[in-house]
C-alpha cells in the first residue's frame, strides 16, 4: 500500500501488535479471567516489525495517543520511537467478562462467548456495554479536538477501536483508508 502522509484534519486509529501471550490456552470460566488479567500486563510477542505504511502515517502526526496497557504503549514506540506520546485510559479495550459457563476453551474462544454476552448486556460489575460507548465518543471528541491542530494517531485495541467508528461517524468524520482488524492494522478518518 502506498499512501500518502497524513494531512491536517486527518485521524489514524491503529490497533497493537501481537501480544506475547497464548490465546490458545485452554482455560475454563475462571482461568480465562486470570489469562484476561495476563493479556492486560502483557508486552508484545518479540520479534514483530511495525508496517512501514502505518509508521509513516505515525511519524506525521501532530498527536500521537496510546492505551495504558503495555501492548499499546509498546506499538506506539515501534511506529514512533521516543516521541512524546498522550497515554489515556479512556482508550484502553472494552471489557470481556467471560460468562460463567461449564467447559474448557482456548482463550481465544473465551474472548468471543464474553464479547457476545457482553454486547448483549451481561457485564458482571464491570464497564456495560452503555458505558464503553459513552468512553467512545469521549475519546472521540478528544481525537477531534486534537486534529484541530493537525494530524492525530491513536494506538489502541481491536473492539475499542471498533466502537470509535459510530462515534467519529457522528462527529463528521468518514473511513478513507480500512486496514481491518488485525494486529497492526489501521484505519484512517478525515472529515466529511
Amino acid at each position: 500500500m502506498n499512501l500518502p502522509s497524513a494531512a491536517p484534519g486527518q485521524i489514524i486509529i491503529a490497533r497493537h501488535g501481537e501480544p506475547d501471550l497464548n490465546r490458545y490456552e485452554k482455560v475454563d470460566w475462571r482461568g480465562y479471567e486470570r489469562w484476561w488479567a495476563a493479556y492486560d500486563l502483557a508486552g508484545l510477542k518479540p520479534g514483530q516489525t511495525a508496517p512501514e505504511e502505518l509508521c509513516a502515517q505515525a511519524r506525521n502526526a501532530s498527536t500521537v495517543f496510546a492505551s495504558t496497557l503495555p501492548r499499546a504503549i509498546e506499538t506506539a514506540r515501534a511506529c514512533v520511537g521516543d516521541r512524546d506520546l498522550v497515554i489515556d485510559p479512556v482508550f484502553v479495550e472494552a471489557p470481556l467478562p467471560p460468562p460463567p459457563w461449564p467447559g474448557r476453551f482456548n482463550a481465544r474462544t473465551w474472548g468471543v462467548y464474553a464479547r457476545c454476552t457482553w454486547w448483549l448486556g451481561f457485564s458482571r460489575g464491570r464497564e456495560t456495554r452503555q458505558q464503553a460507548e459513552l468512553r467512545a465518543r469521549q475519546a472521540a471528541a478528544q481525537l477531534v479536538e486534537a486534529s484541530n491542530h493537525g494530524p492525530v494517531a491513536l494506538f489502541a485495541h481491536g473492539w475499542f477501536n471498533r466502537m470509535l467508528r459510530p462515534a467519529l461517524r457522528a462527529q463528521g468524520w468518514r473511513c478513507v483508508v480500512d486496514g481491518r482488524d488485525d494486529y497492526w492494522s489501521w484505519r484512517r478518518y478525515e472529515r466529511r
